[in-house]
């Protein structure tokens, strides 16, 4: 009989997995494989590269239960594959279809090394080549992109497999009980990660968030938004099927535009691979260095309590709120003059959702390099805090020092001799 491997790499689920099933459907014995490249773990954020063998684990579970297994090895993942495929005698590899330089450097290793390379969707709702505007390789705005990506039609969702058949006599390998790989530091507070976690928290925000999510998604202490992202980061769980899910219920239609700009950045980068390095519309921006400046930043020392609030959840959570992301991006791109790569690099060593796509993405919006349309827009943290954090509350939460304070006090703290001593002035004026 013959043999196929599927190469996991960004899927780590069973339902919805188009090349999981592609693979399947051809008959042949399939093996699944997962490939701990210790270049990639180097450069990816400890607090992912730490859930990792939690994840790999309670996936070989599900495929042993199906009568398969996760075949797990350590190295290069195009070596590794191959040499997989030479043990079973498979000539074909199955996975997703990403859309990074790693993505691409892998599809190609693994063609030149004499395997036949099927790739598949399953990394967003829309395949990213999927809808693309006259004359041009994908869309460079937003709006024009949302109206043909509404307008197209949208696959099947997969169910799991029920059976999966391993060839005989491979070893699967050992899932290490911890990997040490990694940059940044650890979180106090991850989420717990994996299929059944991702789907948990799916049923849960269908059932109780979905619906007043297009009236708080915005409010900072309230942190009601979905907190799905890791597992869409890691593909724990399907954004297809997220959307699928949500589309048609009271509060679908915002949650599901935001899964909309996740394909657009998506999109973006398949067209624009440089995405985390360089600006996609270079404007001419000027940028200082002020190493003391970035290191307040990221230890959420800035004096300005909405943005120290945001860094703080950031190091404890691995995690940070959407609309904190944009108002700390903003902070340290518009007022400090801080290159925006440091920035995002800092937020990719530390999220568990830090996607190159989506991160990057969204760091260029803000700093005016990227796919907004108004680089020069406003954005005032003072005003963002009075806004989406009336009370203080999402401040008082995450910065000790400004616990006692009340209400609206927690903003200016440098207003008010209530505050904790140790609490610094800001280094730069916020504005009013």
């Amino acid at each position: 009989m013959a043999h196929t491997i599927v190469l996991f790499t960004q899927d780590l689920r069973l339902h919805d997995h188009p090349a999981l099933c592609a693979a399947l459907r051809s008959g042949d014995t399939v093996l699944p494989v997962f490939v701990l490249d210790p270049a990639l773990l180097r450069r990816s954020a400890r607090n992912r590269v730490r859930a990792l063998p939690g994840i790999l684990t309670e996936l070989r579970g599900g495929l042993r239960d199906r009568g398969g297994d996760l075949v797990v090895r350590r190295g290069d993942a195009a070596a590794e594959a191959a040499a997989l495929a030479k043990e079973t005698g498979a000539d074909t590899v199955h996975l997703t279809e990403g859309v990074t330089r790693t993505a691409a450097r892998r599809e190609e290793r693994l063609r030149g090394l004499g395997l036949d390379v099927v790739s598949h969707p399953g990394l967003t709702v829309v395949p990213p080549g999927d809808v693309t505007p006259a004359g041009g390789d994908h869309y460079k705005v937003f709006t024009p992109y949302l109206r043909a990506w509404e307008a197209h039609p949208w696959r099947a969702v997969l169910p799991a497999p029920e059976r999966v058949s391993l060839p005989g006599g491979v070893d699967p390998g050992e899932i290490p009980a911890e990997l040490d790989e990694g940059r940044g530091e650890t979180a106090e507070r991850p989420l717990r990660l994996g299929e059944e976690a991702a789907r948990h928290r799916l049923d849960a925000w269908l059932e109780s968030g979905l619906a007043h999510y297009a009236d708080r998604h915005d409010d900072l202490p309230a942190g009601a938004t979905s907190h799905l992202s890791a597992d869409l980061r890691l593909g724990c769980l399907s954004a297809l099927e997220a959307a699928s899910l949500a589309r048609d219920e009271p509060g679908g239609a915002e949650f599901v535009r935001q899964l909309a700009w996740r394909d657009f950045h998506h999109q973006v980068t398949a067209a624009f691979p440089d995405m985390a390095v360089r600006d996609y519309r270079p404007r001419g921006a000027r940028w200082r260095d002020d190493a003391a400046a970035l290191k307040a930043w990221k230890e959420g020392r800035t004096g300005v309590p909405v943005v120290d609030a945001g860094m703080r959840q950031l190091l404890s959570e691995g995690f940070m709120h959407n609309r904190a992301r944009m108002i700390t991006a903003a902070f340290l791109t518009r007022t400090l003059r801080i290159h925006w790569r440091a920035g995002a690099d800092h937020f990719a060593e530390h999220l568990l959702d830090g996607d190159v796509a989506d991160n990057y993405g969204n760091w260029q919006w803000v700093a005016g390099t990227g796919n907004d349309t108004r680089p020069n827009r406003s954005f005032n943290p003072l005003r963002q805090a009075r806004r989406f954090d009336p009370e203080g509350v999402y401040v008082r939460r995450y910065v000790a020092e400004l616990a006692d304070l009340p209400g609206k006090a927690a903003h200016t703290p440098w207003d008010s001799t209530a505050a904790d001593g140790d609490y610094p002035p800001p280094i730069a004026s916020p504005g009013s």
